[in-house]
């Protein structure tokens, strides 16, 4: 399959996963980037739940990313809370009912069924191969990979459990499953 094939099949299920999110959305009564907003704080871990984090990961601006956080926040989608040690910094946590709501939209139930045609090791190797090219695009682009801790080079573990390098805090294995706005994959050298 060559690049352009590859773009095109890309840009063709991206359009369709939009098409679907502004299906199941109007249902809510949301707009896709209100899904994507949950979809992300479903996600992400504690370093990363901020108004900074969902607008790196949505590469949008902070002001547009307030507008739609007071929408969810006014839906009772999500709760914003302080930061027990630095008060200026405020979490956004998604509540049982937009963790409810999200279950229902994400995945795309178009995808959930045609993968589950497919037989699960090609599911697997598509996933790996998505994977790197996400990984390989990001690179390219210098973006931030937001990966889960336990893919990352700052991630420590030791008989006592897990750290993080970069923070010094200790990470529960519920931590090292979600995704991190600081995650950056092992160098080369470090194997």
């Amino acid at each position: 399959m060559s690049i352009s094939q590859v773009h095109t099949a890309l840009e063709r299920l991206s359009n369709l996963l939009r098409v679907e999110a502004r299906m199941q959305g109007s249902v809510e009564g949301l707009l896709p980037v209100q899904l994507e907003v949950l979809h992300y704080l479903y996600q992400c871990n504690r370093y990363s739940d901020t108004v900074q984090g969902v607008s790196e990961y949505l590469g949008q601006t902070k002001g547009t990313v307030s507008q739609t956080l007071k929408v969810l926040d006014s839906r009772g989608l999500l709760r914003k809370q302080p930061d027990t040690k630095d008060r200026r910094l405020v979490h956004l946590r998604i509540t049982a009912k937009g963790e409810k709501l999200l279950v229902n939209v994400v995945p795309a139930r178009f995808l959930v069924e045609a993968l589950d045609s497919k037989p699960a090791r090609e599911t697997e190797r598509l996933a790996e191969d998505l994977k790197d090219l996400l990984r390989a695009a990001q690179a390219a682009r210098r973006m931030k990979t937001f990966g889960a801790c336990k893919t990352c080079r700052f991630n420590e573990s030791s008989q006592s459990g897990f750290r993080c390098g970069l923070t010094g805090e200790s990470l529960t294995i519920p931590d090292i499953e979600r995704i991190c706005r600081e995650h950056q994959y092992p160098l080369a050298s470090e194997g």
